[in-house]
């Protein structure tokens, strides 16, 4: 208290003070008042609900025993009050258990796996990570469904390749990332990550050795985690919520076919993606979008300029992305 008296009188402030000595300002006040005798009472009284050492060793002699160790503290107390016997509360089995270190799951039930959150990946241009995943197209037969084939450059949103089938299979899904590779004109050495969740086509023998023939790293979402693939969802959901998309279910494979064509051609040109400023996703995997962005700004720029009274602020942000993650989370890789 004499330190933190001398101290103020040189200037310092009380709480600056406190706190370099290690206490509160409301400590100080207390101290000034009634001086600094500890009153704490140093002896703790055991509560009177406390079980005995006896009633502990019970508890635990009930629940390892052969009609009990299999079952939990919410199945062993109903059955112990059947039987007119009362030791405790669940809750207090539960605590008995974990200070005994035999809190573990019962029976024959396997610990919960948790599953490894998929790595980062980074991507600064196109065809670098891409994204594919299938969806099934309602046809006029009750209970079939056509599949529809999605593989997606996530950096500029672009549908780089698509298929239509009856069926899910692996060997289809191999031969539409064939093609893709060819439509987009890559090397040989031109490595991409290729990312989906965990169906049987995406993990199938004939797509892993086309994946590792290619070249490609695959990258798979946790189970039943449709956030760790958001962008083929969100493309499925713009697609099946578009106004085109039919109200009524596909006649035909044909049909159905010459839809998704249609509907490709419109968002890969046409669709203003919120996603990547408003540019469509043709103009930022050809790197156009660089242009525009900087085209719109200066029209901003120029209009705040005629009206300023009309701006309270900044212009509207249309700078670059420069990069883009899937599965975002510490540090990544970059392609």
């Amino acid at each position: 208290m004499e330190l933190i008296t001398e101290t103020m009188n040189q200037g310092a402030r009380q709480r600056s003070a406190c706190k370099i000595v290690g206490i509160s300002s409301r400590t100080l006040q207390h101290w000034r008042v009634i001086g600094i005798e500890d009153r704490r009472q140093t002896v703790r009284k055991t509560p009177a609900n406390k079980l005995s050492e006896q009633e502990r060793k019970q508890i635990l002699d009930i629940c390892n025993s052969q009609e009990f160790c299999t079952r939990t503290p919410k199945q062993i107390v109903p059955a112990l009050a059947d039987r007119n016997n009362y030791l405790a509360s669940e809750s207090s089995f539960y605590r008995v258990l974990r200070d005994a270190g035999q809190l573990h799951r019962r029976g024959r039930a396997a610990n919960p796996v948790t599953a490894k959150k998929p790595d980062t990946y980074i991507a600064d241009g196109p065809n670098q990570v891409w994204s594919w995943d299938i969806t099934y197209l309602a046809s006029t037969l009750k209970g079939v469904f056509f599949y529809l084939y999605l593989f997606m450059d996530i950096y500029s949103r672009k549908i780089v390749g698509w298929e239509v089938y009856e069926n899910e299979s692996s060997e289809q899904a191999a031969d539409i990332l064939r093609k893709t590779r060819l439509t987009e004109s890559l090397p040989v050495n031109h490595k991409v990550v290729l990312h989906s969740d965990n169906g049987s086509p995406m993990k199938g023998a004939t797509m892993l050795a086309t994946m590792q023939k290619l070249g490609i790293v695959p990258s798979f979402s946790r189970p039943s985690v449709s956030n760790d693939n958001p962008y083929s969802e969100s493309l499925f959901k713009t697609m099946k919520y578009v106004a085109a998309y039919p109200s009524k279910p596909f006649e035909s494979l044909d049909e159905t076919r010459l839809w998704v064509l249609r509907f490709v051609d419109w968002y890969n040109n046409c669709h203003r993606h919120n996603g990547i400023k408003y540019v469509t996703p043709t103009q930022r995997h050809n790197g156009q979008d660089v242009t525009i962005l900087k085209q719109r700004k200066r029209v901003y720029e120029e209009a705040k300029k005629k009206h300023p009274e009309r701006w309270s602020g900044k212009t509207r942000n249309w700078t670059h992305e420069p990069i883009v993650r899937l599965n975002p989370g510490e540090g990544g890789h970059l392609l």
